[in-house]
């Protein structure tokens, strides 16, 4: 059949539009224009550095109209992709771009293999066009989410990440550090979350070029997902705003609408942030094959490069939360680390972190003592500002938090005498560190830092270096078999028989330190206790006897008073002396007998103790506990935590004590600080913090400014001279005043007569 007046062959989007409405019958038109093609491209492979505006046009119907024609066009895809293989650098960035478009459609109509489009978009990545990259990476991206969105497909995933194995050791930095952010967004995605994936990242840490390696190391950080989502943190709370605005709108508009508006949007925003669950990306760790070689080669590549400083604390913290996560050993970490540990030192508080990160208990103490005491000589001295003192305390607290074994006695003694220093956020520091080993190493303290003893602190045992606390029961389970009210009172009464010997037992240790007041004690002593005092009644009488006999005689003899006088004075002496080792005696031997006590007192806290754990094993062994039992087991242990604890005092069971896989750096620069302002620096902090706020005092709630005022609003401006009339004749007369405005009153009345 033949058309007259055919302008089809000319428009190609109006061709398009009838061959997917009917393929058959504009086959020969699509024929024409596939011979078209053909001769375009011979043409195109003469010069292919030029653009060519009918070889684009025509490529993309073509790749529109493919799925109609699927035979003709089998070799198509081909075509397009020799081309890019062949000339993909010496192409304009128009033609190259539209290639690439003519086989994403072809993909999308699964006429081409994923694994051969995304090889060739890798190799592309060379390319010197920032727009072609981008649009690449967003296309690879969005292809293999859709590739694995019903399920995963393990041979198209292991082909391609075997391919971006490669492509990470590419010579061009920008196709590694393109495919290494591929890669990265993808773990992101939990698209590709395998091991695989994180293993070839780790590999990209040791690139040689600098962008590849810092992108990789700030993955096993997760710096970049946070920075992300407080970006795009305030365009999700707009349209909120935007509807109470507009309900706002309606009512008539005053300052007090206005500020209820400001305090919405506020709360909104807050509400948004806290909505918002925290995204972590610290599994990559776990997920590593060798983190022992990793960690060892990381840091044999710092040792060697001469990196700069921000690239050698990024992997720093990658060592050190490698060391802290899978407890590993290396030894040459502390003392590289331990030179840097200056108050004068750049980024010091990160560094102190890293100290902390990778402390455990598996590490000697041997080697993270000389750590802890160059950070107790060079921050916690006076010489250095109180700021100092506490970031070093506060690290010394994270260090021993995870290594406790690390701290000897004399120097955790001397760094407890900062528990009343005048700054105070050293005093708060040194006593988060009395805290932390009255819960874990009580002994080590002096007495009177080591605080009240209780049911938990009493059964801790001394820990040793290596031993693993492993219980083969549940810990506070006795307390499911303390139901009924009757066991409650018996369990109740042993507790405050125990409470009263350990009270005693801590007055025993006070008066055994304070051995200055022992006069007092005895003197004590002596007048309360008559019963069980010494004195017989047969000492008392020869006391008696002797006194007597020297009166007598100073009586008899007053020819020698000066002799008697001196013998008189000498045996009350020698009686005094007597006595007080009597005394002395006796308060040894009552010291003794409550040393006894608290003795017993301990080891029936130990038989305590194993019928507790025997109770506890037993219903861990033969029950099946829920819900509602492991709340009163956590009830049971708060319990144990402030069993002698001060009466009103109710402090919850908190898990602060342990520590958690990494350190955060706001738990070595949390500072409690309440600075001293002078005069000046007051006046300029209350200056500014009037600066935007409306002017204190009376608000005129008119719209127009310049309309008149009532009497009383002008009242307000006038001087008082002008109102003192006013004010006098409010006040209420008194009897006399009344007495003369009444005669005054009556005699006019008088004269007008």
């Amino acid at each position: 059949m033949v058309r007259h007046n055919n302008q089809l062959p000319e428009n190609l989007p109006q061709l398009q539009n009838l061959i997917k409405r009917d393929p058959e019958s504009y086959k020969e038109e699509f024929l024409q224009q596939h011979q078209h093609y053909k001769s375009i491209l011979d043409v195109f492979r003469l010069s292919p550095n030029k653009f060519n505006k009918s070889l684009d046009e025509i490529i993309i119907f073509l790749s529109q109209v493919a799925d109609c024609y699927p035979i003709v066009l089998e070799s198509f895809p081909q075509e397009i992709i020799d081309i890019l293989q062949t000339y993909n650098t010496i192409l304009d960035n128009e033609m190259r771009l539209t290639f690439c478009k003519a086989l994403i459609q072809l993909r999308n109509k699964s006429l081409l293999e994923p694994t051969v489009l995304l090889s060739l978009f890798f190799q592309l990545l060379r390319c010197q066009d920032k727009n072609l990259r981008q649009f690449l990476e967003i296309h690879i991206i969005t292809d293999i989410k859709n590739i694995n969105a019903k399920q995963k497909n393990a041979k198209i995933n292991t082909s391609l990440q075997n391919f971006m194995f490669l492509m990470l050791k590419d010579s061009n930095v920008r196709a590694a550090k393109m495919s290494a952010d591929i890669m990265i967004e993808l773990y992101k995605k939990n698209i590709w979350n395998d091991t695989k994936t994180v293993n070839v990242l780790a590999t990209g840490c040791f690139a040689k070029t600098t962008k590849v390696m810092v992108a990789c190391l700030k993955f096993f950080l997760g710096t970049n997902v946070e920075e992300r989502e407080s970006d795009n943190s305030d365009s999700d709370s707009e349209p909120n705003i935007k509807e109470i605005a507009m309900a706002n709108r309606v009512n008539k508009k005053t300052k007090k609408r206005e500020k209820q508006l400001a305090k919405a949007k506020q709360l909104l925003a807050k509400s948004k942030k806290k909505s918002k669950a925290p995204a972590f990306n610290f599994s990559a760790l776990h997920l590593i094959h060798d983190p022992q070689g990793f960690a060892e080669k990381l840091f044999k590549q710092l040792e060697k490069n001469n990196d700069r400083f921000e690239i050698k604390l990024i992997t720093l913290d990658v060592i050190s939360r490698l060391i802290g996560l899978h407890n590993l050993f290396l030894l040459n970490f502390y003392p590289y680390l331990q030179r840097f540990l200056q108050p004068h030192q750049r980024e010091v508080t990160k560094l102190l972190q890293f100290v902390a990160q990778s402390s455990h208990e598996l590490v000697p103490p041997d080697v993270l003592e000389p750590v802890l005491k160059t950070l107790a000589n060079n921050f916690v001295t006076e010489r250095n500002s109180a700021d100092v003192m506490a970031i070093g305390l506060n690290a010394i607290r994270e260090v021993c938090t995870r290594c406790p074994l690390v701290m000897n006695a004399d120097l955790l003694q001397d760094l407890a005498r900062y528990k009343h220093y005048r700054e105070r956020s050293v005093m708060m520091a040194a006593r988060s560190l009395i805290g932390l080993y009255r819960s874990t190493m009580p002994e080590l303290l002096h007495k009177k830092d080591r605080g009240r003893p209780t049911e938990a602190t009493i059964t801790l045992e001394v820990p040793k270096y290596g031993q693993v606390s492993a219980k083969d029961f549940i810990p506070g389970a006795e307390a499911l078999l303390d139901d009924r009210p009757v066991k409650t009172r018996e369990i109740s009464d042993t507790d405050s028989e125990t409470s009263d010997s350990d009270d005693e037992w801590i007055d025993v240790s006070h008066s055994s330190d304070e051995g200055d007041h022992d006069d007092n004690d005895n003197k004590d002593d002596i007048d309360q206790d008559n019963g069980n005092t010494e004195f017989d009644a047969t000492d008392a009488n020869e006391m008696s006897g002797k006194v007597h006999d020297d009166e007598n005689q100073v009586t008899t003899d007053k020819d020698e008073d000066d002799n008697i006088n001196v013998k008189v004075t000498q045996s009350v002496k020698r009686q005094k002396s007597k006595a007080k080792c009597r005394a002395i005696r006796k308060l040894e031997r009552k010291k003794l007998k409550m040393r006894k006590q608290a003795s017993s007192e301990l080891k029936k806290t130990e038989t305590v103790s194993t019928e507790k754990k025997e109770k506890a094993s037993l219903i861990s062994t033969e029950r099946l506990l829920t819900d509602e039992d492991f709340m009163k087991i956590d009830v049971a242990l708060a319990k144990q935590q402030v069993t002698y604890a001060k009466r009103g005092e109710k402090r919850p069971h908190s898990k602060d004590n342990e520590p958690s896989e990494f350190v955060k750096l706001t738990d070595i620069e949390n500072i409690y600080k309440k600075r001293k302002h002078d005069k000046q620096a007051r006046i300029e902090s209350i200056k500014k913090g009037q600066e935007g706020r409306e002017k204190f005092g009376y608000k005129e709630g008119r719209q127009n400014p310049l309309c008149s005022k009532t009497n009383r609003e002008k009242k307000k401006t006038k001087a008082f001279q002008m109102l003192k009339h006013k004010i006098r004749g409010k006040v209420k007369r008194s009897f006399k005043e009344k007495q003369i405005a009444l005669r005054n009153h009556l005699l006019k009345q008088k004269r007008m007569k």
